[in-house]
Parts: structure tokens; sequence; C-alpha cells
């Protein structure tokens, strides 16, 4: 089983690809769903097919989803939507501005993910591709699970516990729709779905991202930045395509320029991605639409002699395991789209000296640019707009933070015993959040005591 990731800077040709390599898996004999998550969808114009937004089949082995964000959310959200929009009505909101209010952000984005999940889950598909959108809106959809998975693990339980204790006495005071079970039932369910899309997601043995640049400036300073934090959230980037290169039989003095440019940005391209396999696919001589012009797109793209592997560039590409029905019909000159180009290492942890040192990749990354800081039994890492929490392992949970370093694009961050360190469990640092809840539900349960004792003792009014 595979999952594999198409994104990169807007109009680089990212759909015409990843469709050209759904069209290869499928005729290996792979099942093959490919999936859009791009709000403007283009999928049906590259397949030059009608596409909706349950799974069609457009040839054999191939079967093709622009997901539809609307539906998805009313599926995994339609509880939370329903009482959020109720409270903006009572409110004196009209009808139709709470319904588009209710719309939380990140709802899009997770409902995206869950789809992409829920196929892997079904078991109908060898491989999925997932054509993404642009840079931007990918990172932000990545992202999501693990900011929001933190914020439903650690936030939510104190929440719930005081919903449910604060309930009858805020219902009594306030004219105001208190969140019932149900809405936290609904909570829980994203909770167990985030966790399975993280799990998914980081699984450098089953997804894997593919970036798609063309050879110009601008578009590699992008995939570089993409590239940073991918690795910051920890996942694996296993083959870059370089696409619309002008092939060298093209001698048109119109082209000179352009050749020359592009000459130079692949090689930067190659060197700034090493060891990252880097496929280079040509300029076409005619629009790529249509299953027959992407098939013969994929032949090029995926050609033995394009494969870099024997170049020293990465170990021998790992293939997935088709299904028993699978038709094999692999030509010996061709790669297969499905294997995984590249296993690089994630973030790792080492003890030397009597200290251990976290290890984190995040290339084209001076220190100047991360912020690192240390909350509990939480390090996040700040790289621009972007942040990750990342829960330590018990073996640092109780050690101080001594310092941080970059390091041949690694970010290491250096653990040791503080000689003054408190005595207390480890993990538990300083107002830790059960202590927090516990506080709370106290307080709720006080004052609740207080009200019910005044109106035990309030003069009855005589008939």
């Amino acid at each position: 089983m595979r999952i594999i990731l198409y994104t990169g800077k807007g109009g680089v040709g990212k759909t015409t690809l990843a469709a050209a390599s759904a069209v290869q898996c499928a005729e290996l004999g792979y099942r093959t769903i490919i999936v859009s998550t791009d709000a403007a969808h283009s999928l049906g114009d590259s397949f030059d097919q009608a596409i909706g937004p349950q799974p069609t089949q457009l040839a054999p082995n191939l079967w093709a989803q622009e997901i539809d964000v609307v539906y998805q959310m009313e599926n995994y959200w339609g509880t939370i939507r329903s009482w959020f929009s109720g409270i903006l009505a009572l409110r004196g909101v009209d009808e139709l501005i709470a319904e588009e209010a209710s719309v939380i952000p990140g709802m899009d984005e997770l409902s995206n993910l869950f789809q992409i999940a829920y196929l892997h889950e079904t078991g109908n598909y060898d491989v999925i591709v997932v054509d993404c959108a642009p840079t931007g809106e990918t990172l932000s959809l990545l992202s999501v699970p693990e900011a929001a998975g933190w914020y439903l693990n650690r936030i939510f339980p104190i929440e719930r516990q005081a919903a449910r204790i604060a309930r009858p006495l805020l219902r009594a005071l306030v004219d105001i729709r208190i969140p019932g079970e149900d809405v936290f039932d609904a909570i829980q369910g994203l909770i167990v779905n985030l966790t399975r899309v993280q799990t998914l997601l980081t699984d450098r043995s089953l997804t894997t991202v593919r970036l798609v640049v063309n050879p110009e400036k601008m578009v590699i300073r992008e995939a570089q930045r993409s590239f940073s934090c991918l690795s910051l959230y920890g996942f694996a980037v296993d083959a870059v395509f370089s696409n619309r290169i002008i092939p060298p039989g093209v001698d048109d003095p119109y082209f000179g320029c352009w050749k020359a440019i592009q000459e130079r940005h692949s090689a930067e391209i190659q060197e700034s991605f090493f060891p990252i396999p880097l496929f280079q696919v040509p300029l076409m001589e005619q629009e790529v639409v249509g299953i027959d012009m992407l098939r013969q797109l994929a032949h090029i793209m995926y050609r033995e002699d394009r494969h870099p592997a024997d170049k020293g560039q990465s170990r021998p590409a790992r293939k997935p395991r088709r299904s028993r029905a699978a038709s094999v019909t692999e030509p010996d000159s061709m790669c297969d789209p499905a294997s995984i180009f590249f296993e690089g290492e994630s973030q790792r942890i080492e003890k030397t000296r009597g200290k251990y040192r976290l290890s984190l990749p995040i290339p084209f990354v001076t220190g100047d640019q991360l912020a690192v800081s240390r909350h509990g039994d939480n390090l996040t890492v700040t790289l621009g707009n972007w942040r990750r929490t990342l829960l330590l392992p018990r073996a640092l949970s109780g050690l101080e933070a001594e310092n941080s370093v970059m390091e041949e694009g690694r970010l290491l961050v250096t653990f040791a015993a503080s000689p003054a360190a408190p005595d207390r469990p480890s993990g538990e640092t300083g107002d830790s959040p059960p202590r927090r809840g516990a506080r709370l539900q106290k307080a709720v349960a006080a004052a609740y005591r207080l009200r019910k004792t005044k109106k035990d003792e309030a003069p009855e009014t005589p008939p």
C-alpha cells in the first residue's frame, strides 16, 4: 500500500505529473485512485473526463475523485457545526450567516485528510495518489493534524470534564446552549480520526511527498522552504521532479537564454536537494490532456535511464506489495512510480557522555531562522509562520535543554540533568494541565454548593 502526495508552487504542473503517475501505476497492475485536495479542482480537466465527489473509474485499475469538502465537513463536523450555529442563532445572528460562520478554520483541510484515511482503510486500492493544493495550502493541510491533535489531546479532556460538572449550574444561570455529550462525543471521534491521519502521514514506509518544481529561481526558493517545513513536521520527501525542461534538440535562438537559465538552475536543484533523487521531465511538444497523453508523459518521466538510483543519489528504490489480483505488466525499461525512491532519516536521539541529543533534519535553514523553546514535556520549534510541538520521550522529559544549534541541515538540541532540578515525578513540570483541571472542577463544585445553600436558606414566600 502506498500514499503519494504531489505538491509544489501553483502552475508548475503538479496535477499533470500526479495524473501521469497514477496512469502508470494503474498500467503496472496497481489498483490506483488519484484524489484532488485543491479547492479549485483540475483533475477532470487533466483527464478530459468528468470526475465527481465519489470515486469515478476512468480506466482499468484507475479511479479518480475530486473531494467534496462540503459533504466531508457535514460528515465529520455536522454535530459540532449544528451546536455552534445554534449558539449564533440564539444571539440574533441571521441563520444563513450563522451557518457560514460555523465553519471553523481548518475544517476543510481535516476533511480532505479524513477522506484520504478512509480510502486507505477501505482496502480497495493499492496506491493513493494525492494531487495537493499549491504549496502554502498543502503545508497547512499537513500541519493541521499535529496542531489540532495537541489541543484535542491535552485541553479537550479538561474542558469536557469541566462542562460535565458545570452544565447543570450554567443552564440555570445563563441563556446559552451548553454543549451536550453528543458534541463532546463528536470531538472525541475527531481525536481518533486525527490519530489515524497522523499515523498514516508520518509512516515513512507508507506515505511520501514528491516536490514538483520548474528550473526557475522563485520556484526553487519556495520548494526549499517547503522542504524545510515538511522536514520540520516529519514528512518523508522521496523525490523531486523538475518539470518543463526545454529539450536539448531545441536549437531555436529564441530559447537560447531560457536554456542557459534552466541549465544553471537545474544544477542548483541537483545540489540543493541532494541526496533526494531528481527526475527531469522535458517540456512536451503539445499540451498533456487525456489518458493517452498522460501515458506518454509517464513513459518519459519514469524511463529507467532517468532513474537516479544508479548515480549514487539514493538507495535502491523499494517497491510496495501489489494486491494478489493485480496484473503485472511492468516493462523492463520503466521504473515503478509506486516505489519509495529515497529513505532518509527523520528525527533521532543519541546519548553521548551522559547527555542526550535530539537531532531533527530541517534543510535550507540557519540557526537565526529558528526559535526553540521548552514547555514541560513539549519542545516547540518555530520556523517563520510554522510551528511544531514535539512531545519529548520519557528519557528527556526530566532533563533541561542546554542548547540548540544547526549543523549540516539538522537541528541539534542537547539535554542534560539540572543539578538544581526540584524533585517531582518524571514528566510533571510546574502547573500541569491535570492540576489546573482539578482546581477548575473544585471551583465549579464550590460555586454549585454555594448556590444550593443560598437557595435552601432563602425565606419562603408566604402564599
